[in-house]
């Protein structure tokens, strides 16, 4: 086939109809049905569009969390919190979550709040 540069190919992929694009990801996560999650960060995406159906390739290092892992982390991360605030489990779950599972900014948010 040589060598066909990037916009060649874009062209005729144009041309029947089939669009491409690349997407800024910087983590791409998959939940499993039966627990468990694939985690792939840093990775590169393309949505690829044709006839109003859109296919995403994704290529990148994937990790594997099963369930169990996952909610031992879970509870460690919050059991921390509790420690370092000295708040309720339920507080500190929902500090956890606001903050997108950043256990630093959790314990600076309930610092903040109890003035401590």
């Amino acid at each position: 086939m040589g060598n066909i540069n990037p916009k060649q190919i874009q062209a005729m992929m144009k041309q029947l109809g089939i669009k491409s694009n690349e997407i800024n990801a910087n983590k791409v996560v998959i939940e499993l049905k039966e627990g468990g999650k694939i985690i792939i960060e840093n990775p590169n995406v393309t949505c690829v569009e044709m006839k109003g159906t859109k296919t995403y390739n994704i290529y990148g290092n994937e990790k594997m969390i099963n369930q169990e892992n996952e909610n031992a982390n879970y509870e460690e991360d919050i059991k921390i919190i509790m420690q370092q605030t000295n708040a309720s489990k339920e507080e500190a779950m929902k500090a956890y979550l606001d903050c997108g599972r950043d256990i630093a900014e959790a314990i600076i948010k309930l610092k903040e709040k109890y003035g401590k």
